[in-house]
């Protein structure tokens, strides 16, 4: 008796593999068939037809398991979505994982399809929620951001190397101050875009006004944090948050051996970068409670970065609690 169909795909920028299986009370899982279709609108609409056609079971639920590769899988994901379809987009390194478990010696585009069927198929996969319009926009601003300050940083370590090179080249000098310029000019107009944005939403903007009250937080670190998180629509509590940032703590034990203990770092890199500076002027302006936790836990293990690590995450509950108010 078959019990759950599932729909694996394994999305590239062109093109999408597919491939269906059902699984049956006795958990074995066969494949019902597979193929391709092109990354566009009409691909997704034969694609839909496909399902329909393939699945002889109308009362038997069906899931669809997708893993995410930048943004090619977003359009595909929506208009599934849209159409009350049970979609769920897998991280790449828990999909990698998985596929070596199954010891699979070749890897191709139809493979990975059939083996995103199967774990679709096996496991309970938490179901994908879209990302609202306005949170969507305002990580393409963030993200920018950060890409321009990275790049800036590059830009500026060239130039401290060629002013103080043998020769010096007045040209390439200018020229790189030139570029750090525009890319001031670019972090400016970003930052008036996510104000802009933000205060196009008064009870968006209240909250963020609320957070940013506490001494560290500004703008740009609010603005990163609801992005990535879309406004913390999917957490429950601020354990889920605080696992979803990679600051969860995780051990190594086995038997006699006893290894220390630390963030597991297994998260959203965005938001644990965007609290760094944050937890620094915290501290340097005495924000009571934090800087009462900075003093307690390095008082315990004298090392100033755990300390200020610990820091970042009481920011980011305390940002959490604020914002649920």
């Amino acid at each position: 008796m078959s019990i759950k169909y599932s729909v694996g795909l394994d999305v590239a920028s062109k093109k999408i593999d597919i491939c269906m299986s059902v699984i049956d009370c006795n958990q074995k899982v066969t494949v019902v068939a597979s193929t391709s279709f092109p990354n566009t609108l009409k691909g997704f609409q034969s694609m839909d037809e496909w399902i329909v056609k393939k699945k002889k079971l109308q009362e038997v639920p069906l899931v669809m398991c997708m893993e995410a590769t930048g943004v090619y899988h977003e359009n595909c994901a929506l208009y599934f979505s849209e159409k009350k379809y049970a979609v769920s987009i897998i991280l790449p390194n828990k999909a990698k994982h998985y596929l070596i478990s199954l010891g699979l010696k070749s890897k191709n585009d139809s493979i990975d399809a059939k083996g995103l069927s199967k774990m679709g198929a096996e496991q309970c996969l938490e179901l994908w929620q879209p990302m609202g319009k306005l949170y969507y926009e305002l990580r393409q601003y963030t993200r920018q951001y950060q890409n321009l300050q990275d790049q800036k940083t590059v830009i500026n370590n060239q130039l401290h190397a060629l002013e103080n090179s043998m020769y010096m080249s007045e040209m390439m000098i200018n020229q790189q101050k030139a570029i750090i310029e525009l890319f001031n000019e670019q972090l400016k107009e970003l930052e008036k875009l996510m104000k802009n944005l933000i205060n196009s939403d008064q009870v968006l903007k209240q909250k963020v006004d609320n957070i940013c009250k506490i001494k560290g937080i500004a703008l740009l670190s609010v603005s990163t944090i609801i992005a990535e998180t879309n406004g913390f629509e999917l957490f429950k509590n601020y354990k889920q948050l605080v696992s979803y940032a990679g600051f969860d703590v995780v051990e190594r034990e086995s038997g006699m051996s006893v290894g220390k203990t630390k963030i597991s770092k297994k998260g959203n890199s965005r938001i644990r970068r965007a609290l760094f500076m944050p937890a620094f002027v915290a501290i340097k302006y005495k924000e009571k409670p934090l800087v009462s936790l900075y003093e307690r836990t390095f008082a315990k293990h004298g090392i100033k970065m755990k300390s200020y690590v610990a820091v970042q995450k009481k920011l980011l509950v305390l940002i959490y609690h604020i914002w649920k108010k």
